[in-house]
């Protein structure tokens, strides 16, 4: 008698609709490196910023305390400055310009690496002989860095909030000033996007390495300096007058600070009787100096998110721009 033996043929393996292939592999392999370092930024930078909101506030808390005993009632005790205040400061401060400054690095990255190596270098052409079209090539380029810009930067962003929420009360940094303006929302992924979008374009236009880089990196600077610039003027600012110019509450963002004369001229950058906030003294001072009124035009801190969405929107724009821009001229070399 005899036993029929059947042979098992191992089962094919499928892989996961997550696993990345095609194009998408193909980038990620290429860019390893400027993956690994981006994904070390992010977790260095998120480090620092769990850091310092959870013991790093504390000990510069308790370092007043520390040093001068009698703190309670010692009200210069909170002038006090040791090793631990200086170093919270350090790491808030650069994590700050990790964020802030992020756009110049995707530049440089961008500009000369994601596109003009690869055209450079002859690896682009190589992609279009194997299926691959270049709008296809260039859509995954760009694709796959912006997901992970936009993911990793929208991680620190949140976290950057969130410590600089908590300790106000000890770095003592105003929603306007650039840097904390910067990391605080929207604008930092936008920017991010929008140097991404820029370097692809001037690798694009350049087709050379080292020309791209330093075409990028320009043309991002003078994308950052005129925002902050011109930023102010994004959204209407507030004008107050009387008392309450001289009184202004809740962190504002002064523009411009002005009186009105008795004979009725109105004169601006004028910031006579500021010293005296309100009462008698104020109108001693006002009558003296010939003055009916004083005025002052500011932005209050509720305008963070109108001028924060405004500015994004525009560098949204941009990015949008640059890369049509940017397909624009790839179809045109290629057709």
């Amino acid at each position: 008698m005899t036993a029929a033996t059947t042979a098992t043929r191992p089962l094919s393996r499928r892989s996961s609709p997550l696993t990345p292939r095609g194009t998408v592999w193909t980038a990620l392999r290429l860019h390893g490196a400027a993956l690994w370092i981006w994904v070390a930024l992010v977790t260095v930078t998120a480090g620092g910023l769990l850091w310092a909101y959870g013991p790093g506030a504390d000990a510069a808390r308790k370092e007043p305390y520390l040093l001068a005993p009698s703190c309670g009632t010692d009200t210069l005790c909170g002038d006090t400055t040791g090793n631990a205040t200086l170093f919270y400061e350090a790491v808030v401060q650069l994590a700050a310009y990790s964020i802030a400054y992020l756009p110049y690095l995707v530049a440089a990255w961008a500009g000369a690496t994601l596109v003009a190596r690869e055209l450079e270098s002859g690896t682009a052409a190589l992609a279009w002989t194997q299926s691959v079209s270049p709008a296809r090539w260039l859509t995954a380029q760009l694709a796959v860095p912006a997901a992970l810009i936009t993911a990793g930067t929208t991680v620190l962003v949140l976290l950057h909030r969130l410590m600089w929420t908590d300790g106000r009360d000890i770095h003592y940094q105003d929603w306007y000033e650039a840097d904390a303006y910067r990391s605080n929302g929207t604008v930092a992924v936008a920017a991010a996007l929008c140097a991404l979008a820029v370097g692809a374009l001037a690798g694009m236009l350049v087709r050379r390495t080292l020309p791209a880089l330093g075409l990028a990196v320009v043309v991002t600077v003078a994308v950052q300096t005129l925002g902050d610039l011109y930023r102010v003027s994004l959204w209407p600012a507030v004008t107050a007058t009387g008392t309450a110019a001289s009184n202004l509450s809740n962190s504002p963002q002064q523009l411009e600070h002005g009186v009105v004369l008795t004979s009725g001229e109105r004169i601006g950058n004028n910031l006579a009787c500021v010293e005296y906030p309100m009462g008698p003294d104020l109108k001693k001072c006002m009558s003296e100096h010939g003055i009916s009124d004083i005025w002052v035009t500011y932005h209050p801190s509720s305008h963070f998110w109108p001028l924060q969405l405004t500015e994004t929107a525009l560098l949204l724009t941009l990015t949008v721009l640059a890369v049509f821009l940017t397909f624009r001229v790839l179809k045109r070399r290629t057709a």
